[in-house]
């Protein structure tokens, strides 16, 4: 039976998500119209564009992202403490970017005088909408929505373009939020779309790169105070240590490598002769190479649900309203 979406998300335990949407439609999200033969590979940059802008808006960061033919994924962290320390007046100015606001709340934002019993009215919109800018459902609701209607005009009909409303699977410690990010940016390299990373189109491991070597060639270190990341995604902060910047635990090269390094085993299918010099990021997180590769392959297929190790399972599972331990087996498997 279906859970119900508010325990398949506990912002107390992890605020890591892996989301997938399917569509529906023959043609296919992004793909090419066999009947006809008409191309809808013009909606990759367009979701792109949707999805980086909306976690502008949003207290939700993109850690990793790829846009497929039929479906496409994400991994988002949400900011629930940057969403609750945040003024009245900024979450007014973040909704009115999605939506279009009442006269109190632009009242506000132009600093206008408020009467007393608007200001009633105006505290019950701040306090909603801090709480749907750090929502994942709200997120979703509003990328797939834009997403849906656009292609419904450009298709001329109605009716559903997406499977459901979204999949999820929470992402509890290091090793799970890890070994996702790198199944999303290697999707394009497994379903043979692409040869390599920085060839892989819409991915989140492409913009890292690109934006990587365009820093780079203009001469800029780290050193000039100019981040070699871009701004719409999550940013590495390198090995874990005290005290510890927001963002990934873990080097941006470091990640680059580990996904180049899976991506060549992928291609050239040798899961028997895989090399003995493992990434950096492997050996810190103690992952054998052949587990890794499983799990840079089938991550989706091997959990359901929420995903961790053995430890990060048996501490959090009951929160999730789970009476049981999930995916028990594969995460001894390929967790220990």
């Amino acid at each position: 039976m279906t859970k119900p979406r508010k325990q398949q998300i506990s912002l107390d335990d992890t605020p890591y998500y892996h989301v997938i949407t399917r569509c529906v439609r023959h043609s296919f999200l992004c793909g090419i119209d066999k009947h006809s033969g008409r191309s809808y590979e013009h909606r990759r940059q367009q979701i792109q564009d949707d999805m980086l802008r909306l976690a502008s808006v949003f207290f939700i960061d993109i850690a990793a992202f790829c846009v497929m033919s039929n479906h496409y994924h994400l991994v988002l962290h949400v900011r629930r403490d940057d969403a609750i320390a945040t003024t009245p007046q900024s979450i007014v100015e973040h909704a009115h970017l999605i939506i279009a606001g009442t006269e109190v709340t632009h009242k506000f934002t132009k600093k206008e005088p408020i009467e007393p019993w608007e200001r009633e009215q105006l505290d019950v919109f701040v306090d909603t909408w801090r709480t749907r800018l750090f929502n994942i459902s709200w997120f979703m609701k509003f990328l797939n929505d834009g997403i849906a209607r656009r292609a419904n005009k450009e298709d001329e009909c109605t009716g559903h373009f997406w499977e459901a409303r979204y999949k999820s699977q929470a992402l509890l410690d290091e090793k799970a939020v890890l070994s996702c990010m790198a199944y999303v940016d290697l999707n394009p390299i497994r379903a043979t779309m692409a040869a390599t990373p920085e060839q892989s189109e819409h991915t989140s491991i492409q913009l890292r790169i690109d934006y990587w070597k365009s820093k780079a060639a203009g001469e800029q270190s780290r050193d000039s105070g100019e981040e070699l990341q871009p701004q719409t995604l999550m940013s590495f902060t390198d090995s874990p240590r005290e005290p510890m910047p927001a963002g990934l635990p873990f080097n941006l090269v470091d990640y680059i490598e580990l996904v180049d390094w899976t991506g060549r085993i992928i291609r050239d299918d040798k899961r028997g002769s895989i090399p003995d010099n493992l990434p950096p990021i492997i050996e810190r997180l103690d992952i054998s190479a052949e587990h890794w590769v499983e799990l840079a392959t089938n991550f989706e297929s091997r959990f359901k649900g929420v995903v961790g190790t053995i430890k990060s399972l048996k501490s959090k599972c009951a929160n999730f309203g789970l009476k049981r331990m999930v995916n028990f087996t594969s995460s001894k498997i390929l967790f220990s």
